[in-house]
Order: C-alpha cells, then structure tokens, then sequence
C-alpha cells in the first residue's frame, strides 16, 4: 500500500482538524474573557464612598464597624483593607504586611487564567500557519504526482483555499485574543492603583489613630 505525506494530509478528510483546533481555541478564549470580565466587575466597588465610610468609622475608634463596612462591600480592595484592620493593633509594618499579602492573593485571583489569553493570542497564528504550510505540501504533491501537463486546477485550488482558510481563521481568533487579554490587563493594572493608594490611606488612618490613642 502506497502511502505519502500528501495522502496523510488529504485535503476532504483531514484539513477540518485544524479548523476544529483554533475553534476550540477561540471557544476557550470567549469563555474565559466572560468569566474574568464578570470577576472584575464583581470585584469592583466604590472606592472613593468605602473609604469615606472607612475614614470616619477609624476615626471614631470602631473599628469593628470598619470591619463590617468591608464585609458589606465585598471585593478586592474591601478584603485588603479588612486584613489590615484585623491587626489595628499591631504596629505599622505588621498592618502593611498583612494588607501585602492579602493583596498578593487578591491579584493572583484577578489574574487566573489570564495568562490563557496571552497563550491562545500566540498559538492560534502558528496553528494557522502549520494550516498554510499543509495546504502548500498538498498543493505541490498535487503538482508532482500530476506532472506539469495534467495539473488538477481544482485540486490545487482546494490545497490553496485550505492554505488561506487556516491563516485567516488563525488570524481572526488571535486579534481579538491580543485585545481582550490587554484590556484585562489594564483592568487588573487599575486595580493595582487603586489598591496602592487605599492601602496607604488606610495605613496612616490606623496608625495615626493609635498615636492619638
């Protein structure tokens, strides 16, 4: 049984396994660009009303009330603040380091399966070009095994389309990866700004409250 690398890669039995590869792909990218996009949304809250909420309740000397204005307002710079005012009582290093940490774990969670994007963004071109490149061996096995009198122009037509069909669709998945995964990105960035300057707040809140004190 003769059997060659243009048979392999025959164009009306297999071209569509690439095709099903970068759908699979963009399927992947879709759902996780919803799920990280409703996640951000969740995390989000108002920053400037929590901390005016925030000031006056430290101010007061309630920080049990603080507490509870951070339970209320569940999100990402909420769980922060609330590890450093569990340890109102410690010193200034010890309440950065627990907003630190707490704000590790927190960014971690805003940036899973981020890096997904970033991966489906830079594979799908090469699938797509691993595409072309079939589609150009099909098209010259064509070529050979007609010779140059009795060429197929239907045939290398179907190896060319395959050819053209996969880069695009590689290219079509890719960009609007490329895009999602910046906006998540610079959405995580504005969290990363907001978390810098509450935290700072909070932080001298809390440890002039205790030198008053």
């Amino acid at each position: 049984m003769d059997i060659n690398l243009a048979s392999i890669f025959e164009y009306s039995s297999n071209w569509n396994i690439i095709l099903i590869v970068i759908v699979g792909c963009s399927l992947v990218s879709f759902t996780i660009f919803i799920e990280r996009f409703l996640h951000l949304r969740k995390s989000e809250i108002d920053t400037n009303q929590f901390i005016i909420d925030i000031r006056n309740s430290i101010k007061e000397g309630n920080i049990v009330e603080a507490i509870r204005v951070c339970e209320n307002k569940a999100g990402t710079i909420s769980n922060i603040v609330k590890a450093g005012l569990l340890r109102h009582n410690r010193g200034k290093e010890q309440i950065e380091q627990a907003m630190e940490l707490s704000g590790l774990v927190e960014i971690a969670q805003l940036e899973k399966n981020g890096k997904i994007l970033s991966i489906i963004a830079h594979i799908t071109p090469l699938i797509g070009l691993l595409g072309t490149v079939l589609g150009f061996i099909q098209a010259f096995a064509e070529m050979r095994m007609s010779g140059l009198v009795d060429i197929s122009a239907t045939r290398i037509g179907e190896a060319m389309e395959y050819a053209l069909v996969t880069t695009a669709a590689g290219l079509v998945v890719a960009i609007p990866s490329v895009l999602a995964y910046n906006y998540i990105v610079s959405r995580i960035e504005g969290f990363v700004l907001e978390i810098q300057t509450t935290s700072s707040e909070v932080v001298d809140l809390l440890v002039h409250r205790e030198e008053d004190y």
